[in-house]
């Protein structure tokens, strides 16, 4: 029976993309052929270089999620092996042998990327600097510029206006781009960096943000406003609702990068416990809680 794709890279079926592309260079870098040249080191690197190219890519992972290992079998419908299972590229991309290892790349920054690498030339580069492992393979390496945009503007797209070789040139940064995100223009890539946000967290094309209730929100239900990444909305929180239930509001989340669609929001609930109560409040409680039989409030 195939190995489990996440406990190959050592994450849970809940990791974000970041968590997943950590775990991936960590064991790379382990177990990558030019520093552990053993039989098993060698295994091992293919091992988790399939799993991350599925599990890195978020269509793929949820194709994963819902078929397992049948999906991406040699022959399977939309499937095809990855690009280092040596049953060609399914992207239209170029191949070719590193010792045991064969590869295939798209260098026109279509679905076939890596988890925001554009090739595994760009992994590698990161990884070990300079040029490429891939035996005699040379490409002609781009120019390459950072460029730290804001959340919002990652969601929504924006127009960043920036100086390159002393020429002023518009860049177009279109939705729902995200940190590590490689985008060709012209002669050069830019390699986007996202700036957190207090209110929201991303997972792929998902944001999932908190909403605080109190102890009587939450047994009593009612409705509330919300942040979301276009504007406030009210929405409803059903009566007895418990601590850590998450709300999702379908359609919510950002806007794909490629095609149409939008990911969802998830609204996780807290309940925020007093660390101090009035004479009062006391009493009320003490007064619920010996109507419930010392149940205890959840």
């Amino acid at each position: 029976m195939a190995k489990d794709y996440y406990e190959i890279l050592g994450v849970t079926k809940t990791a974000s993309l970041d968590e997943i592309k950590k775990a991936y260079r960590k064991l790379a870098l382990e177990y990558h052929p030019d520093r552990n040249k053993t039989k098993e080191g060698e295994e091992k690197f293919k091992e988790v270089t399939k799993a991350f190219e599925v599990l890195g890519n978020e269509e793929k992972r949820k194709t994963y999620d819902q078929f397992g290992h049948a999906a991406f079998e040699q022959g399977a419908a939309g499937g095809g092996q990855g690009p280092f299972g040596g049953a060609g590229d399914p992207f239209g991309g170029q191949g070719g042998q590193y010792g045991p290892f064969s590869y295939s790349y798209s260098s026109s920054g279509g679905a076939g990327d890596f988890g925001g690498f554009a090739d595994p030339f760009d992994i590698f580069e990161q990884f070990f600097g300079g040029g490429s492992p891939f035996g005699g393979q040379q490409r002609q390496r781009r120019t390459t510029y950072s460029l730290t945009i804001s959340f919002d503007e990652a969601v929504h797209g924006t127009e960043k206006q920036v100086t390159i070789n002393k020429k002023s040139e518009t860049l177009k940064i279109p939705a729902g781009v995200d940190s590590g995100n490689r985008m060709r223009f012209g002669d050069y890539d830019v390699l986007i960096n996202v700036a957190d946000d207090s209110r929201f967290k991303r997972e792929g094309y998902d944001i999932v943000s908190d909403q605080n209730l109190t102890f009587p929100e939450a047994a009593l239900g009612g409705e509330f406003e919300i942040d979301t990444i276009d504007g406030k909305l009210t929405i409803r929180i059903p009566a007895g609702t418990q601590p850590g239930t998450l709300i999702r509001l379908s359609g919510r989340g950002v806007q794909h990068v490629r095609g149409s669609g939008k990911g969802d929001h998830y609204v996780r609930v807290k309940v925020n416990i007093p660390k101090k109560l009035s004479g009062k409040q006391k009493k009320l409680l003490e007064e619920f809680q010996a109507e419930e039989g010392n149940k205890g409030w959840f």
